[in-house]
């Protein structure tokens, strides 16, 4: 069983930064590939971005056409973290950001694909 712990969340204007973390216990966190999501009042939880794992590379990313462009996803294994770089942000990204685990090899772009979340962190963006 992992446990994942989002922080980095907070308010921030359109146009500005934050920079998300996910410190996930145990061993298992290598191996895995990881992915982030949102949750908007009202709304399904969506995918953001993912990222597999290789102890080789840095990983092969994924991204939501909504952020490509302007969010990066990253990991340290070495630290059992995976990070969310937001830059020009807007108000349409506001939501609650959960950090996820994929199914055994599978890239988590669905809820389907998960298996472990973290409990979120909120993100507010204002116009």
């Amino acid at each position: 069983q992992v446990q994942l712990v989002e922080s980095g969340g907070g308010l921030v204007q359109a146009g500005g930064s934050l920079r998300l973390s996910c410190a996930a216990s145990g061993r298992t966190f290598n191996i895995y590939p990881m992915g982030w999501f949102r949750q908007a009042p009202g709304k399904e939880r969506e995918f953001v971005a993912a990222i597999t794992w290789s102890a080789r590379s840095s990983g092969n990313t994924y991204y939501a056409d909504s952020v490509k462009g302007r969010f990066t996803i990253s990991r340290d294994n070495a630290k059992n973290t995976m990070y969310l770089q937001m830059n020009s942000l807007k108000p349409e990204d506001t939501a609650v950001y959960f950090c996820a685990r994929g199914r055994s090899a599978i890239v988590p772009r669905t809820v389907d694909y998960v298996d472990s979340w973290g409990q979120g962190t909120q993100v507010t963006v204002s116009s």
